[in-house]
């Protein structure tokens, strides 16, 4: 696949993810045990796979990047088929410490489930540009629903 055919709409991926509220735990492990359970997985992928994935690359290094926002994702791609590929976007029922470089609590995870290195990397971008983004940032404070966080992308991206 080359470059030019890599497409990031994030609006489109965090649909196929879903937004989960009040996501529970007190550790970025028991978030991602928790998490893993509640969503659609493809054929053949367990929960398990999905938490232990995330847990193994949080081991190396926090996914905390600022402003409240960590982005969890694998070591590697973990989805099978493209279409598969999404983001789940989770609001922590409270914030939790992940040693983020600005030190303060996550209060919300962008996890990125994607198909290829690539993709992963231009999401991150795309998604590092939004979060510059004050309004952006506040939504995200204020728990926006997918259809806002949608029309922001669109209009910031």
């Amino acid at each position: 696949m080359d470059n030019f055919e890599i497409t990031a709409d994030i609006a489109e991926l965090i649909h196929r993810g879903g937004v989960f509220y009040d996501v529970e735990g007190n550790t970025p492990q028991e978030i991602y045990e928790n998490f893993s359970k509640m969503i659609n997985l493809p054929e053949g992928m367990t929960s398990e796979q999905i938490a232990s994935a995330l847990c193994a690359r949080e081991a190396v290094l926090s996914t905390a990047v600022g402003n409240g926002i960590a982005l969890p994702h694998a070591r590697a791609p973990i989805m099978k088929e493209e279409s598969a590929q999404r983001i789940c976007v989770l609001y922590l029922k409270k914030p939790i410490p992940m040693s983020a470089p600005d030190e303060r609590d996550v209060h919300v995870m962008f996890v990125l489930l994607t198909h290829n290195s690539q993709i992963h990397l231009k999401v991150l971008s795309v998604l590092a540009g939004l979060f510059r983004s004050a309004r952006f940032r506040k939504a995200l404070e204020n728990k926006a629903a997918e259809a806002e966080l949608a029309a922001l992308i669109r209009e910031l991206a």
